[in-house]
């Protein structure tokens, strides 16, 4: 699936068999999901075992980037292999006056696909870069670049946009008509991801103050303004 497209294929792992009506079908949607994110989570059968990883990621146009150490034996078991990863947000509890209707608000990407190791030198930068700057976008250029022997200690995993689904839901409680009347308090608690103020490292060289891309990242600055 190329990220030109506009709609997501359908396929029987992308089928959503309960609450068909918050699937998304845009790519659009998938990638509003994966760019909003910060940590997935892939899983992987080893040893004929499941195994799920949490783990940092980056996206370059229609192909998902995860990164870990090269001596990580669930990452080298992906390779070749089908995996699953997911990204999924937590945007309110959705409390209700049953506890059976009590739900989560939240958007959820799942994506399957063959993993493969990176070998290319240039490719395995490119997506170490990714990574980085999906979790603080601006430090790649801002520190020092990874060593031969940084880039030996790390693996990097590639995994195609090319069969993913997206559920989303939104909005107060469903609760059953029967229960709008009992004396209980129903509604949605909102949650969010915050960053707090920078804390500075004991051993910082006197002097040094946070960059704009920190200060960008915990909410302080503007885009070509310092706050």
């Amino acid at each position: 699936m190329s990220t030109q497209s506009q709609t997501l294929s359908a396929t029987e792992r992308t089928r959503l068999r309960r609450h068909a009506e918050r699937g998304k079908t845009e790519n659009a949607d998938l990638l509003a999901v994966l760019d909003a994110g910060m940590i997935c989570h892939l899983g992987v059968v080893m040893d004929g075992a499941p195994v799920v990883l949490p783990t940092a990621y980056g996206r370059i146009g229609d192909t998902l980037y995860l990164h870990g150490s090269s001596a990580n034996r669930s990452l080298h078991a992906a390779d070749g292999q089908q995996v699953c990863v997911t990204v999924t947000h937590v945007d309110g509890l959705v409390c209700a006056r049953s506890v059976f209707s009590h739900s989560v608000n939240y958007r959820c990407a799942v994506v399957f696909g063959i993993a493969r190791i990176v070998t290319d030198a240039d490719e395995r930068l490119a997506g170490l870069r990714a990574v980085t700057e999906q979790l603080i976008p601006g430090r790649w250029d801002a520190v020092r670049a990874p060593t031969r022997k940084e880039l030996a200690a790390t693996s990097v995993l590639a995994i195609p946009l090319a069969e993913a689904s997206v559920k989303i839901r939104t909005g107060p409680p469903g609760d059953e008509p029967e229960d709008l009347d009992l004396p209980v308090w129903a509604g949605v608690v909102p949650m969010a991801v915050g960053f707090g103020e920078p804390e500075p490292d004991p051993a910082l060289r006197p002097g040094l103050i946070a960059p704009e891309h920190i200060r960008m990242r915990a909410g302080l600055a503007t885009a070509g303004r310092s706050a």
